[in-house]
């Protein structure tokens, strides 16, 4: 089974003026954090030790069907 996550952006002002939303799906908090950490940024790896905070604080929901695991969309400032 495979979730879709709602993940908070976690870098924190004024590196990120208004914050962001990342959409994905993955079959646990394992796999979403996992994959965030490949998406993010070099240069963001500072903040790494928020990310798994901003997994397990997210809306989480079921899917019905089986999808591939991954990124889904990113608005991030």
């Amino acid at each position: 089974m495979k979730y879709l996550y709602l993940v908070d952006y976690w870098v924190p002002f004024p590196t990120s003026e208004y914050g962001g939303l990342l959409t994905l799906i993955a079959k646990d908090d394992n796999e979403c954090h996992d994959i965030l950490l490949e998406w993010r940024p070099e240069c963001e790896d500072k903040y790494d030790n928020l990310i798994m905070e901003k997994v397990t604080n997210a809306p989480v929901f079921a899917l019905a069907g089986e999808e591939e695991s991954g990124i889904v969309e990113t608005f991030t400032t």
